[in-house]
């Protein structure tokens, strides 16, 4: 490579070679920091010149993307054959790894999509959950109320079928059952015994999207073109049942906003940004008419810029669903356009245009869309810290009862585990206020310890953590609970004592016998009452940790049976190995032991089985 594209000296050898070996091909391409851990997915058309162009000298970048190259050690790529390809890949690979790096949007709340189902006689429901098995969604809805009342007025107005059965068009024609209620009461045309062509149900299908989509102009026009023509042939039944489909669209549409006059399809995207967090928001127009909108919340830009955070929300919106119009307006440009109207070219079979317009009409469609999505930011902003500010009682309880000198929001609680001394562990939970927070919790596995003592194993774990918790500038706890009593209270203290961090956090020991709590320098214990709501919250923690140290005991424990050398020989299962290493700890132990005392776990032909095994692993060492 070009030393004026990358400076070589800025960046690990093997990262260098393998940009220069990159494929000109479209893919998926991972960063990984020194430690191996994903902190970056993104996609390409041509691998080599997307990856090369962050390195390249000179380049100006923002300041997230400085921090991202900073970081970068490693490279891995995936070869795709096509954009939709990438996109999918690149959706599920950042679902799966949530890196640093990424804009990761989310809903403020769940909205549910309506499906409608690929199958000869469509099912049309609501869901909240995708399934790519060739099914249409339409959505995701926000006025739920609204149009949940609307999808069930139009099931019932155009008898589209609301049971799940599995019907083909063969299974219909030789179905000889009777329908169900829905059939004799008008709400279903009975495709399951062939009472309605496959043809003529599809159509009405086809009448349900159009409405649902607001495309309701051509529609009308159709409808009332039958009615006339029903009403000439006296068939004033069919007539009747046209005009109450026509009212309902009439009442329908006259619920839409209209926002533009030339009547073309198009989403409007506006987007905010504040106190490193965004709100992206999209407009869906048909027809002229406001039928939709829907945001994204962006928790933690970190300085992400306007292009990029367009782009992920275009990409998880047409991903997710396939309401694409012909027409996209935004508000600023986005790097990967081309690559976007390709994948969404892709998608829908017809040209897809980006626009970004200066004046007129839809500029201020534009401004419309970045006023709302300021508007939801803020009211966003001001729950948060309403949240945040929102004690739980339970804390201010704890607070007195412990005659803590702040509120302890956030609490760890430390727990050891084992079995006479083998597979030694201790767990770490933490609460943040009065509530279990599970992506932080943390195992440690003894590195210094290989002997059953409570005590050094406490202080192994929390020199660690804390060791680790100063130098790296973590958030440190309110409070610290260790499960036990003084000895290992004391064990704990001591270390956070070296730390000089002992006057920052608080610290307790809970003893089991009478669930005594203890604090350092003081002999005699605090009894809080047992219906005492702070007294349930620390058991709660405790029992946590135990669980955790002991699922996470039993997962070494079992990884230790499944790799031992006292595998696969003959007449010993995994009983006997348990009791052996219980006695004996190590393997080397059971191999210098003498076979009278091994004779006490192991019949004579088990133990003439194990020197076996010994002797032959020697042999081939």
């Amino acid at each position: 490579m070009n030393s004026e594209i990358i400076e070589k000296n800025k960046y690990p050898e093997k990262l260098i070679k393998k940009i220069e070996l990159l494929p000109t091909s479209p893919g998926i391409y991972q960063y990984k920091n020194s430690s191996g851990k994903i902190i970056y997915v993104g996609k390409a058309k041509n691998l080599r010149n997307r990856v090369r162009s962050y390195f390249q000298t000179g380049r100006i970048r923002d300041a997230k993307t400085t921090a991202l190259i900073s970081k970068i050690n490693d490279i891995e790529i995936i070869l795709v054959d096509s954009e939709t390809e990438a996109f999918i890949l690149e959706n599920n690979l950042i679902k799966k790894y949530k890196p640093h790096y990424n804009i990761l949007l989310k809903d403020d709340k769940t909205y549910p999509f309506i499906r409608i189902t690929k199958e000869d006689y469509p099912q049309i429901f609501f869901t909240r959950k995708l399934i790519r098995d060739g099914s249409t969604y339409l959505g995701p809805y926000t006025d739920l109320k609204s149009i949940k009342y609307l999808l069930n007025t139009l099931l019932t107005i155009f008898q589209i079928r609301t049971c799940n059965q599995k019907l083909t068009y063969i299974n219909t024609i030789k179905n000889t059952k009777r329908p169900c209620l829905e059939y004799y009461i008008n709400k279903c045309k009975a495709p399951c015994i062939n009472a309605i062509t496959k043809e003529e149900y599809n159509e009405n299908v086809k009448m349900v999207i159009q409405v649902l989509l607001g495309k309701t102009k051509n529609l009308l026009k159709d409808l009332e073109e039958q009615m006339l023509s029903y009403s000439e042939k006296l068939e004033f039944e069919k007539a009747g049942n046209i005009k109450r489909k026509i009212e309902l669209l009439h009442d329908f549409s006259s619920k839409q906003k209209i926002v533009s006059t030339d009547l073309v399809d198009r989403d409007v995207f506006g987007i905010a940004i504040k106190d490193n967090t965004a709100c992206s928001l999209v407009f869906n127009i048909r027809e002229g008419k406001l039928i939709s909108k829907h945001h994204f919340i962006i928790s933690n830009t970190n300085s992400s810029n306007t292009s990029e955070i367009l782009e992920r929300t275009i990409e998880k919106l047409y991903y997710e669903s396939d309401m694409v119009p012909k027409e996209l307006l935004i508000p600023a440009p986005i790097e990967q356009e081309e690559y976007i109207i390709s994948w969404l070219k892709t998608k829908t079979n017809k040209n897809i245009s980006i626009v970004i317009p200066q004046i007129g009409d839809k500029h201020k469609l534009i401004k419309l869309a970045n006023t709302n999505a300021s508007y939801i930011l803020d009211e966003y902003l001001l729950a948060v810290e309403k949240r945040d500010q929102r004690i739980p009682y339970v804390i201010s309880t704890l607070q007195k009862d412990l005659n803590l000198k702040k509120l302890p929001r956030r609490i760890e609680c430390y727990d050891n585990s084992h079995i006479q001394g083998t597979d030694i562990v201790s767990s770490m939970v933490v609460f943040i206020d009065a509530k279990p927070k599970k992506s932080e919790y943390r195992k440690y596995k003894a590195k210094e310890i290989d002997y059953n003592d409570d005590f050094a194993t406490m202080r192994e774990t929390i020199y660690r953590r804390f060791k680790r918790a100063k130098d790296e500038g973590q958030q440190l706890p309110d409070l610290v609970i260790i499960d036990g009593g003084k000895g290992q209270l004391s064990s704990a203290f001591r270390i956070l004592k070296e730390l000089e961090l002992d006057k920052e956090i608080a610290i307790i020991g809970l003893a089991k016998r009478l669930e005594e709590i203890f604090i350092p320098n003081q002999s005699d214990s605090i009894i809080v009452p047992k219906t005492s709501s702070s007294l349930k919250l620390i058991q709660q923690l405790r029992d946590e940790a135990h669980r955790f140290a002991i699922t996470f005991h039993r997962q070494l424990r079992e990884k230790h049976l499944t790799t031992s050398s006292l595998d696969n020989i003959q007449g010993i299962g995994n009983i006997t190995k348990i009791k052996l290493l219980k006695k004996y700890k190590t393997i080397n132990n059971i191999k210098n032991a003498d076979d009278t005392e091994l004779l006490d776990i192991l019949s004579s032909k088990q133990l003439k089985a194990l020197r076996n095994k010994f002797e032959n692993s020697t042999n081939s060492n």
